[in-house]
């Protein structure tokens, strides 16, 4: 048997070396935030002209309107998405016109607007439901478990997993334009289930070795969970990379970075269930009959 946990304070370096750098960049550089939460506009276009138009000539022309551009993103082919602050449908169908004229035929393919009451509205409904999974969470594998303390963990381990994806997240939006939306808070509440998934797998391994009293240490017991249950976690989680790769490189534009967000969580959550859930437990295990004492 591995003793895995003789090596957590690794464990925990490793983790603080992914954490650090994004909370840091949190700090300084906080996140992007799209329109559905800041309020504007967005235009999709494709271009149907054989000359490639570039994002900086899309970006003139709704600024010759004096419309404030946030970002233009291509999608392939003479394909953008023109992200600005509100417009009304008469305002955008000028600058199309425009573009007709200069590039040829222009096919709208969609064509948003988001209110800033309603952005402001949907960024309190994702801090509660962010603190609402979190209580559930924490109620149900407390009382699964009958030890509050293997809930803490869980739910330690569960915002490891998002903070790691949201400081990554800060970082692209500094360097890459990369913005916060809907989309992306789909991703922190899917990866927030998947995390607790799996350890609650290696938590009930280590319940049935306290129930069918086999003999060890807490360490021990502990050890052997993450042993009977490592490989199966792998297998699992690299199913799901294997699918989430394929879909980030041959996806479409308007899902890569959710693609990404979710490879990073999945990636981060098969870590922590084993390297961080089971090593925090060990830990506070050993403060509390330490405290005890």
């Amino acid at each position: 048997m591995i003793r895995f946990m003789k090596y957590r304070w690794v464990y925990f370096l490793i983790s603080g070396l992914f954490l650090v750098p994004g909370i840091i960049s949190l700090f300084f550089w906080g996140l992007k935030l799209g329109i559905d939460f800041t309020g504007g506009s967005l235009v999709e276009v494709e271009i149907e002209s054989e000359k490639m138009v570039k994002e900086g000539e899309v970006e003139k022309l709704f600024s010759e309107k004096e419309v404030e551009v946030g970002s233009v993103q291509g999608t392939g082919d003479n394909g953008f998405i023109i992200k600005t602050k509100a417009i009304d449908r008469k305002l955008k169908d000028k600058v199309l016109f425009d573009m007709e004229e200069k590039y040829g035929k222009v096919v709208e393919v969609r064509f948003e607007t988001v209110g800033p009451v309603l952005g402001q509205e949907l960024i309190k409904k994702t801090i509660w439901g962010v603190i609402l999974a979190a209580g559930f969470i924490l109620l149900y594998v407390a009382s699964q478990f009958k030890d509050k303390l293997f809930g803490i963990c869980a739910i330690l381990a569960m915002f490891h997993d998002t903070f790691i994806l949201i400081g990554g997240w800060s970082i692209l939006g500094h360097f890459f334009q990369v913005e916060v939306d809907t989309l992306f808070v789909t991703a922190v509440l899917t990866i927030l289930s998947f995390s607790v998934h799996d350890t609650v797998v290696v938590y009930d391994r280590i319940r049935e070795s306290q129930k069918t009293g086999v003999k060890g240490s807490f360490e021990e017991l502990v050890d052997k969970g993450v042993n009977e249950t490592l490989a199966r976690s792998l297998n699992n989680s690299m199913t799901i990379i294997f699918m989430l790769v394929a879909l980030f490189l041959m996806g479409g534009a308007s899902i890569r970075w959710f693609v990404l967000a979710l490879l990073i969580g999945t990636i981060s959550g098969t870590y922590s269930s084993t390297f961080v859930a089971a090593p925090l437990l060990v830990s506070f295990d050993k403060m509390r009959k330490r405290g005890r004492k």
